[in-house]
């Protein structure tokens, strides 16, 4: 099984991100981007596009509107980077991101997103959605996320199983996947993976992939733990991911966030 690492503002920096890759993460994330202020040119805002080196890196995108997502996309060849694919977040709960129409709010507007989505395909580069259940309760009870899945053109589907007004210390709600894998979309399951008996329930829900986020920043080695019973010192990956935010320098936040979640719960995340 593969297993990818989810995007998390103020952690997936390029550092973060290689060590995750360097010890078995098959495909990394960037934090969410904001594609209104990369065409408005924000400096902060370009920084997060740090695919400094070979480390496969889907680039997430927070888009709202065609016109805007076009003429970023429109420049994009010009910067010369190489993702491994884009991503369009259906997923941020936060209430600045939802007031402005976007992340979770998009849920309900599939044609929308739907014209973002054929924006991206014209890369020809994999195209994938990530996403909650909706907005709140009711739009979960609704299943909005079966419309998406049902309506929208992506080439996979990142399915974070909690609704936009719950929060990480509730239970991710896995009975959704198997409806969702009935639409015949490639789902990827996220929220609450982080030990051998989940991947175990996947796999026997014929998922090859799954997306682990929080587990991640506990225990940057969990990947290879996972998939290779592989065990490392945290005293060296934290050694190891300050050398990688020296080669590829991360802002104080970034490594603040990081060493202050390092090794937190490690039993939760080695078992």
């Amino acid at each position: 099984m593969k297993l990818w690492l989810a995007p998390m503002e103020g952690v997936t920096d390029c550092a973060f991100r290689t060590l995750c890759y360097n010890h078995g993460a098959d495909l990394t994330y960037t934090e969410m981007i904001r594609v209104d202020a990369l065409v408005k040119n924000n400096k902060s805002t370009f920084n997060l596009l740090d695919l400094k080196n070979d480390t496969p890196t889907v680039i997430q995108f927070l888009a709202v509107k065609p016109e805007i997502l076009q003429k970023f996309m429109n420049n994009f060849p010009k910067y010369n980077l190489k993702p491994a694919g884009f991503d369009l977040n259906l997923g941020c709960p936060s209430s600045d991101v939802i007031r402005h129409g976007a992340g979770a709010a998009l849920l309900k507007r599939t044609q929308r997103v739907q014209e973002l989505i054929a924006i991206l395909k014209k890369t020809e580069l994999p195209i994938s959605v990530k996403m909650r259940l909706g907005l709140n309760q009711y739009e979960k009870e609704k299943k909005v996320y079966l419309n998406i899945l049902n309506n929208i053109d992506a080439d996979y589907f990142i399915v974070h199983a909690r609704h936009g007004r719950q929060a990480s210390s509730e239970k991710a709600d896995w009975t959704i996947y198997q409806e969702c894998i009935d639409t015949g979309k490639h789902i990827i399951p996220n929220g609450d993976i982080f030990t051998k008996e989940h991947l175990k329930y996947f796999q026997n829900l014929k998922i090859n992939e799954v997306m682990i986020g929080r587990a991640a920043v506990k225990n940057p080695a969990i990947f290879e733990y996972l998939k290779y019973t592989k065990t490392t010192n945290l005293n060296k990956i934290k050694e190891e991911y300050l050398k990688l935010t020296q080669t590829y320098p991360s802002l104080e936040k970034y490594k603040r966030n990081v060493l202050n979640y390092l090794g937190k719960n490690m039993k939760a995340t080695i078992s």
